[in-house]
């Protein structure tokens, strides 16, 4: 029975969007199924980080490779989160949903197995593969489930809540599984979450009619997934070939024209992957231009400052995870403090862009860290700085990147924003571990490269440079956040899609 039904068996004059949907009653069961969806998806992102160092001496991959282990989930990830939306409405939500997290827990098996560089990397790239297709319909999920406004908004914050705290339980959880157990263990917990996950799911979920008014955008899927491919592995390309390469140029050129292409049909498609109306809102392409930002600057920090501390200041595994945590608190905090209170007062304009000063700030400091740095005294303090600069950023960039869309368009407009995110990651880790690379090489040049001491400084000139380049990323975001965000406080609507980082 629908709500609108149920509403009219019982003589309700109440307006449908106002009465709860109790034929469900399993719901918030489902609420806890999606949340450890969500949670496995952000964990196993600071959680790998924590542990590559260990990975890196086990299997022997340079460190011109590294980067790839990161990049090659959120590549794929962010590329294929549009079509994985799409999927979700052509063949029904349950069934992409279990999909998704059967492919995630098998190619963590795989993952943890690795006995080479190049199989732990396309594990990674297909555990993005599968999550592509588990977070849009996760998002879904909860959409349907949760009819009511009220009910949405507070399934929403619970599931956020969980996928925020992610990041933290992953710096934790991989410290201490690399550090007593093996860096293996990082990728085999994903089997235990997405085996419960999955239990939950097929016992607790209802088929959903498939949308057969739908149809798959076949030109803009393969697009805007070959054209964010060419931009990320250009700039990957340029760390091991050189700036002067032909095929480092060639396949940014390349990624430019398909991603433009891409822009031009989806005016054109008649089912377009990615309707441009959910962009031109003038604050919902601000908040997409500061996530992109902040997921170019963040994903830096998390890289090479847990090789920082891991290989520069001799931290263990499970040290450095517990390092992170005032950075997240920090974020946590000040997501608060902007969302529920400064944006809420002058709105987002003055706002957004602090934070982009503040994270930049934090991270122009970072650059005097060197063999010495003490943590309490000359870690910390960065490290909460930035974390205030991120979280000023990105709660009110999460708020208001789906504000006003159409129920319609919800789906598509959260991975929209996921998929920025995890773009701008993986440019992002992309382009700095190039500069970090050059940085190191050019202070090697003229001293003896098998110096322990040179080694050491060679690091830290790398580690350097990848905070400046972070920091230029965050004044870019600064100057367009100011320049597109409107002046005034946001209209809220009730009934706006909610949106969900995973």
């Amino acid at each position: 029975m629908t709500q609108n039904a149920t509403t009219a068996a019982r003589g309700v004059n109440t307006p449908p969007e106002y009465v709860p949907d109790l034929s469900h009653q399993r719901r918030w069961w489902i609420l806890v199924v999606i949340s450890l969806s969500m949670l496995m998806g952000v964990l196993d992102g600071t959680i790998v980080n924590i542990a590559l160092p260990s990975a890196q001496r086990d299997l022997g991959f340079a460190d011109a490779d590294r980067q790839w282990v990161v990049t090659a989930y959120a590549l794929a990830f962010g590329s294929l989160l549009l079509l994985g939306g799409r999927i979700a409405d052509l063949l029904g939500q349950k069934v992409t949903f279990l999909v998704g997290l059967a492919g995630f827990a098998t190619a963590s098996m795989v993952g943890g197995a690795a006995n080479g560089f190049a199989m732990l990397v396309i594990a990674r790239a297909v555990q993005g593969l599968f999550a592509a297709l588990m977070a849009p319909s996760a998002l879904s999920i909860l959409m349907t489930t949760f009819t009511h406004p009220r009910e949405r908004a507070k399934a929403f914050t619970v599931a956020g809540s969980v996928a925020g705290a992610g990041a933290a339980i992953g710096l934790m959880l991989g410290g201490v599984l690399t550090e007593y157990l093996d860096w293996r263990w990082t990728m085999y917990v994903n089997v235990i979450f997405a085996g419960v996950a999955l239990l939950g799911g097929a016992a607790l979920l209802h088929r959903t009619p498939r949308d057969m008014s739908s149809r798959l955008d076949v030109p803009g899927t393969l697009l805007v997934s070959i054209g964010l491919f060419c931009l990320v592995y250009g700039f990957s390309n340029a760390e091991t070939h050189g700036w002067s390469s032909f095929a480092t140029w060639g396949m940014l050129a390349a990624g430019v024209v398909l991603v433009a292409v891409f822009a031009w049909w989806q005016s054109k498609a008649v089912h377009p992957l990615l309707p441009l109306r959910v962009l031109l809102d003038r604050n919902r392409g601000a908040s997409f231009a500061a996530l992109f930002v902040t997921g170019a600057g963040m994903f830096g920090v998390f890289l090479f400052l847990t090789y920082y501390l891991q290989q520069s200041l001799g931290f263990s595994a499970l040290k450095t995870g517990f390092a992170f945590l005032p950075m997240i608190v920090a974020s946590s905090f000040a997501s608060a403090v902007a969302n529920n209170v400064l944006v809420a007062r002058i709105g987002p304009k003055p706002v957004v862009p602090l934070g982009m000063a503040i994270a930049a700030a934090g991270l122009i400091w970072m650059t005097t860290l060197d063999l010495n740095s003490g943590y309490a005294t000359q870690v910390l303090p960065q490290l909460v700085l930035v974390g205030i600069g991120l979280g000023t950023v990105i709660a009110p960039a999460m708020s208001l990147a789906t504000s006003g869309v159409d129920a319609a368009d919800a789906g598509v407009a959260s991975a929209a924003v996921n998929t920025l995110q995890q773009v701008g990651g993986s440019i992002g880790i992309a382009l700095l571990s190039t500069t970090a690379s050059d940085a190191a090489t050019h202070y090697v040049s003229g001293r003896d490269p098998k110096d322990p001491g040179v080694l050491a400084q060679a690091g830290l000139a790398g580690y350097s440079t990848a905070y400046w380049w972070s920091a230029a990323v965050f004044v870019t975001g600064l100057v367009v956040t100011a320049l597109l965000y409107r002046r005034g406080i946001p209209q809220q609507d009730a009934n706006a899609a909610p949106v969900v980082h995973v």
